[in-house]
């Protein structure tokens, strides 16, 4: 299942990279030859198993495609958020930790996925789960508007608003969703990660539209799918990546579900490659939604949307 893997992904990055060959504006700049040169001798001492390369791989390959994504989008749209907006993109990746956290907080009732081969030092163990998590977020939002850029999703379609019983509805529907896995028996619950995927964004994306900011429910009533269907291939995208490379790290994680484990490509039952796409819907919401909760301006807003953001809540 392996060799299936890695033509799903080199499929998949194909079709991105001739995307953005056929519309970039400029040359890739430096930070993306940089990001492309660490990301390959990062794989070259791994396969060697050299540390400590080996037992970071994951957080430096990450930190080498957040260079490469920046750089793609620059080459494509003439933006970087890493240059334009550097304090709004480390305070993303600060933000990208704690909300991790969140899933790791249901792992530990809910025993999906394990860690193997971590340093046994505690500094060193935890430099690499925040390095590790600090690169998620920025990830899939990043790649959201590179593909957001390709202009595969730019037409405009119909109109779809909710009625605002119908957003009541989806709200007390994702909060279901929170709380079913943790108050069910964990033997049940262990079943129904997937429901946590998607209720976070089931429940603040209604509240981000009621409040003005940014929100996928408000881009839709305008007719606008750009970015949820950009968040959808990102997430497709990230997934694949995740898998492939933490599929030879030294320091890895295991899925321990009680389902699918006998169809794994790289580490990860297939079935489980959908909730991918999901989880890059949710980390923006989750993300716009802590920006606001703290008053910070948002990154990948409109124009008026970001206006809106540095209003006091």
């Amino acid at each position: 299942m392996v060799k299936l893997g890695v033509m799903v992904l080199a499929t998949t990055l194909a079709v991105v990279v001739a995307g953005f060959l056929r519309h970039r504006r400029r040359a890739l700049p430096a930070s993306g030859w940089v990001g492309i040169a660490i990301l390959a001798c990062a794989e070259l001492l791994m396969f060697r198993r050299v540390e400590p390369v080996a037992t970071y791989f994951t957080p430096i390959a990450w930190t080498a495609y957040l260079l490469i994504a920046d750089a793609a989008l620059f080459a494509l749209t003439g933006r970087s958020p890493m240059r334009d907006a550097p304090r709004q993109f480390a305070r993303l990746a600060l933000l990208s930790v704690p909300l991790w956290l969140i899933f790791e907080a249901y792992n530990l009732r809910l025993n999906n996925w394990e860690y193997v081969g971590l340093p046994r030092n505690l500094a060193a163990r935890w430099l690499g789960y925040g390095w590790s998590f600090a690169t998620i977020i920025p990830a899939l939002l990043l790649t959201a508007e590179v593909v957001a850029a390709l202009g595969w999703f730019s037409r405009m379609g119909r109109p779809w608003r909710l009625s605002r019983a119908t957003e009541n509805l989806v709200m007390a529907l994702g909060a279901a969703f929170l709380i079913a896995p943790v108050a069910l028996p964990q033997r049940i619950g262990a079943h129904l990660f997937g429901l946590v995927w998607v209720g976070f964004a089931l429940l603040l994306d209604p509240l981000l539209k009621r409040q003005g900011a940014a929100s996928l429910l408000g881009e839709m009533a305008r007719g606008d799918y750009t970015r949820l269907a950009s968040l959808l291939v990102s997430g497709w995208t990230c997934g694949w990546l995740w898998e492939f490379w933490n599929y030879w790290a030294a320091a890895k994680w295991h899925y321990i579900f009680p389902m699918f484990q006998q169809w794994k490509i790289f580490e990860m039952p297939m079935p489980g490659y959908l909730g991918f796409p999901a989880f890059a819907v949710e980390s923006y919401v989750m993300y716009i939604f802590a920006a606001r909760l703290l008053g910070w301006p948002a990154l990948f807003t409109s124009r008026a949307e970001a206006l809106r953001e540095e209003q006091p809540v």
